[in-house]
Order: C-alpha cells, then structure tokens, then sequence
C-alpha cells in the first residue's frame, strides 16, 4: 500500500505538477526563503525531480538575475566601500580556511580531490568556487558529488539556523550581514539569510559575498599552475559571474541617476521574490541521489571547517573588530 502511494508520488506527471505549485507559492506574500528551501528540498525526497537538469539551469538564471536586481537598491559608492573595506579581511579569512581544510584532509585522510573542492568552497562560494576549480584539477565525478552534497546540506542548515543566532545573540544588521558573508558557503544562502534578518543585513551580506566570490579568479589560476593541462590541453577559461558585474553595473546607474531610485526599489522588491523562487529550485536539488553522494569523511570535513569557520567570524565579529573597522 505504502509503496503504490510512493510510486504514484513519484510519477513525472505528479512531480513536475508539484514543481510548479512550489513555485506558485514562492510568489505569494506567505513564502519566505527558509520556507521556499524546505518546501523545494521535501518534494525532491518525496516526489523526485524529473526536471533536475533544467531546474538547475533556471536556478543559476534566475539567480544571477535577481542578484542583478538587488543592484538597484544599493548606492554604489557603499558598495565600493564595503568591498575595499573587507579586502584584508577577505584574504585573510580565505588563507586561513583553505589551510584549515586542507590540514583537516589530511588529518580525516580524506580523498585529496574531495578535500581540496570542500576547502575552496567553504572558503570562497561554495558550489560556485567548486564548479571553477573541478575542471582545473580534473576531479573525478564522485568528488565533485561528495563536496556539492557537503556543501548543499550545510547550506541548508545554516539558512535556518545563522538568523536565529543572529537574533539571539543581538547581532546588528551589518555584523550579521558580515558574518553570514564570511561564514555561509552559497551566494543563494548568505542572501536568503540576510533577506530574513533585514533590509541592512541583505545589502551588506551581498556586497561582501559577491566581492568575496571574485576571489574564484586568482585561486583558479593558482590552482591551475600547479594542475597544468596534460598532453596539450587547453586551459580551462576562467570567467567571472557575470552576474557580479551586473549588480555593480545596476548599482551605479541608480546611483547616477536619482531619479531611477524610485524604479529601483520596486526592481529590488522583484528581486527578493526572485530569490525565494530560486531556494525553492536549489531546494528541489536535494534527492536521495544528493544524499547518498555525500560520504562521512567529507562531511566531517565540510562540517568541522563550517563549525571553525562559522565560530571564530561570529567571535570577531562579536568582539566588534569587524563592525567597527566597516563602520
């Protein structure tokens, strides 16, 4: 009885029907980003996904796009401040990560591909920074899995939990902005985070994540010196998401153009529903498939390095060297 209700759950027709109810509801004033996630991540482990391919397609998109949008509620000359102001921290923090992961490896003696991917995007932009440094390094299929399963769940989680921390511990709109920028793998999450803890939050969150995700260039060419091409080759091509340069683009137009701020505000508020249907779409990523891919060394990894990484920013930042250095 119970597997011919599972089956019936699982027939395309039935799945792809509950896709487009999810993203319905993701445009109605009752979704919200944590609930947009979990909603896409329990249909994908009951119904299935029959439109993985495609769903991930429109998520990047639809991503991209409404990180675009987000531009055009921001002033550009705060954007350029946050991004200067956070260089220092930024390198600092990425060093120090990657070296954490990477001795972390080896003390799980994990998979070096695996390790390495896990290290970059804890401390870059998660699927992001792994999806540049997969080719250079010519991971195995099972190793970009394992690390975009690790990444994938601890995402999940840090979307629901980092606001009620953030909460609970009286955290200010631009020190919760900064510590979901430097402790949340995703692009998608920091910003889903800050969508629900404040309009403030999300600005700086955003700002210091996409000038952190620019940091994929140099690690890549790094990386790709010590992972040249064999038997001739070319070299992967290393481009920057176009979507950062859009959002700095659409930043300085408003902020050009007062006039166009009034426009802006009501392409930001586009945005935010934007977002909400792509959690939604990263949520329904989440199958049995994703599941089974993650193993329990790289997870420890990715979940030990998350632990410090998220630990010692919160302290910092709790301290009040980095609010006090952005203020």
């Amino acid at each position: 009885m119970i597997s011919a209700v599972v089956a019936r759950l699982q027939h395309p027709w039935v799945a792809r029907t509950a896709l487009i109810a999810g993203v319905i509801f993701c445009l109605t004033p009752w979704s919200s980003a944590p609930k947009a996630l979990a909603l896409g991540a329990l249909l994908a482990l009951i119904c299935g996904n029959p439109e993985a391919v495609r769903t991930g397609a429109y998520t990047h998109k639809i991503l991209g796009y409404s990180i675009l949008g987000l531009g055009a509620g921001m002033n550009l000359m705060i954007v350029g401040q946050a991004g200067i102001t956070g260089l220092g921290i930024t390198i600092i923090s990425i060093g120090l990560t990657l070296a954490a992961g990477l001795a972390l490896g080896t003390l799980l003696k994990s998979d070096a591909q695996t390790s390495l991917l896990i290290s970059v995007g804890t401390a870059i932009c998660g699927g992001s920074a792994i999806a540049a440094i997969a080719p250079v390094i010519k991971a195995r299929p099972d190793a970009i899995s394992a690390s975009l399963g690790t990444v994938f769940v601890l995402n999940a989680v840090a979307l629901f939990v980092f606001p009620h921390i953030g909460h609970a511990l009286g955290l200010t709109q631009t020190q919760f902005g900064w510590w979901s920028a430097l402790a949340i793998h995703d692009t998608s999450s920091v910003i889903g985070a800050g969508l629900q803890f404040g309009r403030s939050a999300l600005h700086t969150a955003t700002t210091v994540k996409l000038a952190r995700a620019l940091w994929i260039v140099p690690l890549t060419i790094a990386i790709s010196h010590y992972h040249p091409p064999i038997g001739g080759e070319h070299k992967n091509k290393i481009r920057v998401p176009w979507f950062i340069i859009g959002f700095l683009v659409t930043a300085a137009v408003v902020t050009w153009v007062p006039q166009l701020q009034a426009a802006g505000d009501q392409v930001e508020a586009l945005a935010h529903h934007g977002l909400i249907v792509a959690l939604f779409l990263i949520g329904a990523q989440f199958t049995p498939a994703t599941v089974r891919a993650v193993g329990a060394r790289p997870f420890i990894q990715g979940l030990v390095l998350w632990l410090i990484v998220m630990s010692i920013t919160l302290a910092v930042i709790y301290s009040g060297v980095i609010t006090l250095v952005a203020e």
